[in-house]
Order: C-alpha cells, then sequence, then structure tokens
C-alpha cells in the first residue's frame, strides 16, 4: 500500500525545497505561490524509493494565517515528516503543527533538520536535541532526527533510508489493516474542470480497490458519480489497489457540486451529519466554540458538555457532543481536531464515537457505561464490537439491529400477549398474528426512537424468531401456545356457525351483530369463523360469507378489467347500496385486487391473471 507522508513546519524552513531535492517535483506549482515564493495551498509529489515502491507527499502550507490549509494536507496522511530549520529552530508554527499532528494521531514522524549548510556542526546538536524535547511531552516522542542540506546534497541518501524505514512501520501498524479492509473513499481536496474531459478531483484514496467504471456515492449529498478514468502520479490506470494520491475524472456531477470536504465513497458506514457524539483529549468547558477539521472538512462546532454529555471517560478523556454549522462526511473513528485563535486548549484533538447519535426516547440509553463501552471498541478498531456497542447505546438501528435487552423485552411481550389472549379467551385458537405485532411494535416504540413502519418490521421478525424457536406456534394468521388446544366446538354452536355463514350469504347482509344473535353465535364462534376464512368482516357490522364475498370481488374485478368501475355501477350491478359496495371496493383496493384512480378503479398490482378466453 502507498503510504502518505505530510510535510510539517514554519514557513521558510525549507520544506518545498526538501520535497524538490528529495523527488525532483516542485509543489509550489501554482503561480500565485510561485510569485509569493512561499505554500499558498497543499501541494504534492511523490518518491521512488530504491526497492522500486513509492511515497507519496502532501507539502503544507507553513504560515500561522494558513493552517487551515495545513489541515488540508494533515487530514488524510500516514505519516508525517517534521521540517526544522538548523538556523532558526523551533518556532511558533512548527509547535502549532506538532500540536495539530498530536490532536490528529498522526504516530509515525520523522523529523529532518535542514539548512545544516548555513551552520555549524555544534549547532545542529542543540536544534536536535530541543525538537527531541518538544517531542518528549507528545505521542510523537522518540522520532527520529536526521541533519540534511537540499543545497548541497548532504545527508540526503540517510533521509531516503529514513523514510523507507518510516514506511515500514506504518505499514506495520494493525490500524493500517483496518483502514485497507474498508471499502474505497476518497476524501477531496482540490476539484477543477479538465477542457475535453470534464470534472477532475484529487484526493488520498483509502480503503479497498477503485477501478474506472466504479459508482461512487459523493457525500454530503445524494448523488451517485460514475469514475470514468482513474489517474495516479500523473498517468492513467484500470485499478488502483494501493491507495495513495488519486485523481478521478467524475461523470454526473458538476464542479460546484463538489468542494473541499467532499466525499466520494463506496463505504455505506459514511455519513453525512452535523451532529457527532466525540471522545475530546481533554475536557472543555460547555458551549466551547472551536473551528472542526476533520478529514479535508472544516466547519464551525459548538462543544455540547452537559447533562448525558458532560462524560468523564477513562484515561483523562472528556465526552462531549459536537454540533455543525453544516454537515461533514463522517464515519465512527474518524480522527479531527479543534482549533481556536483565543483560549486555552487552541488545539484538542478528538475522534468520532458516534456519527448519528441517539434522539429522542434512544437518549436516555446514553450512560457513561455504554458509551465507555463504545469508546473501548472504538479505539481497539474492532468492528464487531463497535456495532454492538453502538446498536446497545442506540437500543434500535437500521437494518433490524436491536440491543439484546430491547430484544429480550419484545420476546416477553410477544408471549405474554398471547398468554393473556388465552386467558382471556380459551375457546378461542389464539390472537391474531397482526394483533400480536403490533403489541411488539409498540413495545419498541415506547423503548427506542423507532419509526412506526420499521417496529412492525422488526416486530414481525421477532415474532417469526419466537415461532422458529418453538415458543410459540403460528396456524395460519393466529398464533397460540404450543400447548394451548381449544376446546371443541359444541355441536349446538357449529350449527350456529353454519346459521351465520347462510345469512350472510347473500349481496345485502344483515349487520353482523344482529344476524350473529338471530343464528345464536357468540362471538368466540364469530372469530372461529373468520379464523377458518368461512366469512370475512369487513368492518365491525359487516361481513359476507367467504363464497358471497368471492363472488362480488370477482364481478367487481371483471368489470375493472373492461373500463374504470365505480361505487355507483359496481352498486347497479349487485342491486344495493354504497354501504355494502365502498367496504368492498376499499377492502379490495387495499388488498391490491383493485387500484383507485380519479377515472374509477382498475385491476390493482395483486389481481389475478383473468381466465383464459374471459372478456
Amino acid at each position: 500500500m502507498t503510504v502518505v507522508v505530510g510535510t510539517a513546519g514554519h514557513i521558510d524552513h525549507g520544506k518545498t525545497t526538501l520535497l524538490r531535492a528529495l523527488t525532483g517535483i516542485d509543489a509550489d506549482r501554482l503561480p500565485e505561490e510561485r510569485r509569493r515564493g512561499m505554500t499558498i495551498d497543499v501541494g504534492y509529489a511523490h518518491l521512488a524509493l530504491p526497492d522500486g515502491t513509492e511515497l507519496d507527499f502532501v507539502d503544507v502550507p507553513g504560515h500561522d494565517r494558513l493552517v487551515g490549509n495545513m489541515l488540508v494536507g494533515a487530514g488524510e496522511i500516514d505519516a508525517a515528516l517534521l521540517v526544522v530549520a538548523a538556523d532558526d529552530g523551533p518556532r511558533a508554527q512548527t509547535l502549532e503543527h506538532l500540536a495539530l499532528l498530536d490532536g490528529l494521531a498522526v504516530r509515525h514522524v520523522l523529523v529532518a533538520v535542514t539548512k545544516i549548510d548555513l551552520v555549524a556542526a555544534d549547532r545542529v546538536t542543540v536544534v536536535t536535541d530541543e525538537i527531541a524535547s518538544r517531542l518528549s511531552s507528545t505521542t510523537l516522542a522518540g522520532a527520529p532526527v536526521v541533519p540534511v542540506s537540499a543545497t548541497t546534497g548532504e545527508g540526503i541518501e540517510a533521509l531516503v533510508a529514513a523514510l523507507a524505514r518510516l514506511r515500514d512501520r506504518v505499514l506495520a501498524d494493525p490500524s493500517r489493516a483496518r483502514i485497507v479492509e474498508r471499502p474505497s473513499r476518497l476524501s477531496v481536496d482540490r476539484v477543477f474542470r479538465v477542457k475535453g474531459r470534464g470534472v477532475v478531483v484529487t484526493g488520498t484514496l483509502r480503503g479497498g480497490p477503485l477501478e474506472s467504471g466504479a459508482s461512487l456515492r459523493l457525500v454530503p449529498g445524494d448523488t451517485t458519480v460514475r469514475v470514468r478514468e482513474v489517474q495516479v502520479h500523473g498517468s492513467s490506470v484500470e485499478r488502483v489497489t494501493t491507495g495513495g494520491r488519486t485523481a478521478l475524472n467524475l461523470v454526473g456531477v458538476e464542479p460546484d457540486d463538489l468542494g473541499r470536504g467532499s466525499v466520494l465513497t463506496a463505504d455505506p458506514d459514511v455519513v453525512a451529519s452535523d451532529r457527532l457524539l466525540v471522545t475530546l483529549a481533554m475536557p472543555v468547558a460547555d458551549r466551547s466554540r472551536f473551528r472542526l477539521h476533520l478529514g479535508t472538512a472544516a466547519t464551525e462546532a459548538f462543544v455540547g458538555r452537559s447533562g448525558r454529555d458532560a462524560l468523564v471517560l477513562p484515561g483523562g478523556a472528556a465526552g462531549a457532543m459536537l454540533l455543525l454549522d453544516e454537515p461533514v462526511a463522517v464515519a465512527t473513528g474518524g480522527r479531527f481536531v479543534l482549533r481556536r485563535a483565543t483560549g486555552t486548549p487552541a488545539v484538542i484533538g478528538g475522534t468520532v464515537l458516534d456519527p448519528a447519535p441517539a434522539h429522542g426516547l434512544s437518549r436516555q440509553r446514553q450512560t457513561p457505561g455504554r458509551v465507555t463501552a463504545l469508546a473501548g471498541a472504538v479505539a481497539a478498531g474492532d468492528a464487531t464490537s463497535i456495532a454492538a456497542a453502538r446498536t446497545d447505546l442506540h437500543g434500535i438501528l437500521p437494518n433490524e439491529k436491536l440491543a439484546p435487552d430491547i430484544r429480550n423485552a419484545s420476546r416477553a411481550v410477544a408471549i405474554d400477549a398471547v398468554a393473556a389472549h388465552h386467558a382471556a379467551s380459551p375457546g378461542d385458537a389464539g390472537p391474531a398474528l397482526s394483533s400480536v405485532r403490533a403489541t411488539v411494535a409498540r413495545s419498541l416504540r415506547r423503548s427506542a426512537t423507532v419509526s412506526q413502519a420499521d417496529a412492525l418490521v422488526i416486530a414481525a421478525s421477532i415474532v417469526d424468531a419466537i415461532v422458529a424457536d418453538g415458543l410459540l406456534t403460528r396456524d395460519a394468521d393466529t398464533v397460540h401456545a404450543p400447548d394451548h388446544v381449544p376446546p371443541a366446538v359444541a355441536r349446538e354452536v357449529e350449527a350456529a356457525m353454519d346459521r351465520l355463514e347462510a345469512a350472510l350469504a347473500v349481496v345485502a347482509p344483515p349487520p353482523l351483530r344482529e344476524a350473529a344473535d338471530v343464528a345464536g353465535c357468540p362471538p368466540s364462534a364469530v372469530r372461529e369463523l373468520e379464523r377458518r376464512s368461512r366469512i370475512v368482516v369487513l368492518d365491525s357490522d359487516l361481513a359476507y360469507a367467504m363464497s358471497t364475498y368471492r363472488d362480488l370481488a370477482a364481478k367487481a374485478l371483471d368489470i375493472a378489467r373492461r373500463e374504470p368501475l365505480t361505487p355507483a355501477a359496481f352498486r347497479d350491478v349487485t342491486g344495493t347500496s354504497r354501504r355494502y359496495v365502498m367496504p368492498i371496493l376499499e377492502d379490495l383496493d387495499r388488498k391490491g385486487i383493485l387500484q383507485r384512480t380519479p377515472a374509477g378503479h382498475l385491476p390493482g398490482p395483486r389481481a389475478p391473471a383473468p381466465t383464459r378466453g374471459a372478456a
């Protein structure tokens, strides 16, 4: 895999000159940069190592007014080359760049002490010692230091060897393997139009392979773009597997739709969000304002550290909720820095725990224990543990992910609902399947934030799982306990059921309750007739014998196949009234047998095919 190294250091300490000596490439390629003799924007170069592999370099500005641009480059690097001039020593931007690299958790660093041809040897020693002292209190402690002169070439060979060792340390880092395992993702740092080709973007490619013709999501946004061409180091390639600096020629998007901070990805875990649950390297005051830098994106951020968000985590880290001025592309585990011009701390690093924090009822589950568990899983980088911890934090996530306590409680609700029905109506075969699902869905919505539609889908899967486990038994559209055997229907009740079915076998049946009373049919027997599909109950007081209902439905569908069926036409054909025809038409619409249009009812998506020879 290609390792991306970002330069860092004070203005005029020779970063760009050193890169030119190493690679032969001038990173100051924009006209304004050349005119002013300093790196204003982010520049790029690459170095072929003696073993045939390559390093990519991101040359970032050292001027204090351009630190935002520095962070564009530093947001997507694997390692850093810290440049300190021997005649000047560490200066203001040297220290600020160190703090930013520390905040971004850039662990692999190499220090180049430049301009050694301008000073005595003891001065190089003094600067080297000072650098080691400055690094000792950061995560960059112990970084190798190489004295070098870009002008005379002294130390260049040693620096190349040190860069090869730096690459090896990066590739041996377990976190690197986790990045490679993810789907492809490119954080955009430049966008431009090429005459005759269209939109081109550049950035650092992460994750798995990417090839021309691939489709990627644009985040933030809901656009899908196609990759027409892939370029690496100025040459077209069909497929890139090594990551690193990459240019993409895109189809399906305009330059104005893209910008720094945009992400092109095949990773479903990358989402757009303006609200992030995070850990910070240290606590900061509630309601503090910072500028957030994440990947190549930057926006204003408001830090919430009150109530459930005022968490102190093991190791001195602090939980917080970041509210952003605009959405950014983000995934769990993303590293960022918060920066401000005044106040202490000026720079603070952090990690995204949840890019879509819980809200509503799920917010109650944001306990210190659950957040700590998620923080531990993110730190370990284990995808399975992260998914489990996020699910436990939310209670319910999309794709039917349920926390164990909510799943167990929902199973108990379903089983208890069936038991309660048996106790209240021992003569019934059991409650309707739809009723049990609805009861479980209501329980889910009282436990966590979930839509009614999603709750019903999850409830259906829960009841199905209980049936599969043998704890409930499904019989057509009813469920019952496995050991529930309703008493045999008495002969006189069977006779009453026959009388009621006959009474409802007409196009204009009497009210259901009246017909049941006349037939001597108790409510439990009415439900049993419905369970056996001998009658169809359309509303609380209208029912048909199944044979009659099927005849009426067939007649309605036959007319609808010839011309739009209106209630008036159906009323005339049946010789009844709107009281009867409207519930039938509504039921057929609901089942998809018919579909209502402004002109009338037509055959629906679930209408049976007409029989051979039918009109």
